[in-house]
């Protein structure tokens, strides 16, 4: 399995859970969890996949991903 079917596969679970939630915690609920469980390494690699067009992710997780904060850029390797 790739890591970012990895990726794709985790935010797609954290989706699924909130559907089953009221509509108005569902994209906070979402983002809040991946900002609060997911490390930078891991929000970058998400957001990888987001900015080329989400294959895979569910309507929910897009929608969530403009909440989800940007990590910032890994410094080059010396």
């Amino acid at each position: 399995m790739q890591h970012n079917d990895k990726i794709v596969r985790m935010a797609n679970q954290i989706a699924t859970f909130f559907l089953s939630q009221p509509e108005a915690t569902r994209v906070p609920g979402v983002s809040n969890h991946i900002n609060k469980f997911w490390e930078p390494r891991m929000r970058r690699q998400f957001f990888e996949i987001v900015d080329s067009g989400g294959e895979g992710l569910l309507p929910l997780v897009m929608e969530a991903s403009k909440q989800v904060n940007r990590p910032q850029a890994q410094a080059p390797a010396a």
